[in-house]
């Protein structure tokens, strides 16, 4: 294989998919994580130069590190693991949903940090390897709202500056976080809503999945210090709001009625 080669958990759909078709563009060979979207999978796979699929129920960690060991012993040229797969369920901060939380910090937090530690030992390339931590603009934002899982994404940024630092003196290995704003319909949104939900930022604009698929390529050629994070959200994390932007929307909605 030519290629260099990118895993991109979740990378059947949404914006794990935006990211994988990128970097196929980029001609890189694509590696389409999945757990229950195996049609989503292999459609984008046959739709690729260079692609496979591999199925993995990250919330078994050992699983998720198993799938990063089985990679890492036969691709010879190994450059990027990508993060991307996430559970995004309704709690909120006046009761915290023991079972959603205990999900979200599995899938969300404690696989990815598993993953990216044994991607950091064991994958092989003569390039720089880099981890893209897929985070939220959430981290500098926080609301209310999907308690659960704002909780699980700050965990998850916590790894990035302690991966980095532990490797500091390897030349070729970087750790990043990326942090989107609302980029896709989320939750129980319809893609009208979005109109309104997605354009409050201080840009005022829509955060086009394309960005965030241009901040993964340009994170993955290793020129950004190892433990940055890139915010892609038209600015919406420099915001303070007090709610979810899909209820502000909402709410906006009714009182305009």
């Amino acid at each position: 294989m030519t290629r260099p080669a990118i895993l991109v958990t979740g990378g059947a759909t949404r914006i794990g998919a935006a990211i994988t078709r990128g970097f196929a563009q980029a001609q890189w060979h694509t590696i389409i994580h999945y757990n229950s979207s195996a049609d989503a999978a292999e459609a984008l796979a046959a739709d690729l130069p260079s692609a496979e699929t591999v199925k993995c129920d990250i919330s078994d960690g050992d699983a998720a590190e198993a799938m990063i060991e089985n990679l890492a012993a036969r691709l010879s040229d190994w450059r990027c693991l990508v993060n991307s797969a996430s559970i995004f369920e309704y709690d909120d901060a006046t009761k915290l949903d023991p079972a959603t939380n205990l999900s979200a910090m599995q899938v969300n937090a404690t696989a990815p940090a598993r993953m990216a530690q044994t991607f950091l030992r064991s994958a092989k390339s003569a390039a720089t390897r880099s981890v893209i931590q897929i985070t939220d603009m959430k981290l500098a934002n926080p609301n209310p709202d999907f308690f659960s899982y704002t909780m699980s994404k700050h965990a998850l940024a916590s790894t990035i500056a302690m991966l980095a630092k532990h490797y500091a003196d390897d030349e070729n290995a970087r750790v990043y976080g990326l942090a989107p704003g609302a980029i896709l319909a989320s939750y129980d949104q319809t893609e009208d809503e979005t109109d309104v939900s997605h354009t409050l930022n201080l840009l005022k604009r829509k955060t086009g999945v394309e960005e965030i698929v241009e901040a993964a390529l340009f994170l993955a050629s290793g020129a950004v210090k190892s433990g940055s994070s890139l915010y892609i959200d038209s600015g919406q994390h420099l915001l303070d709001q007090p709610r979810d932007v899909i209820y502000l929307a909402r709410a906006a909605a009714k009182e305009s009625q």
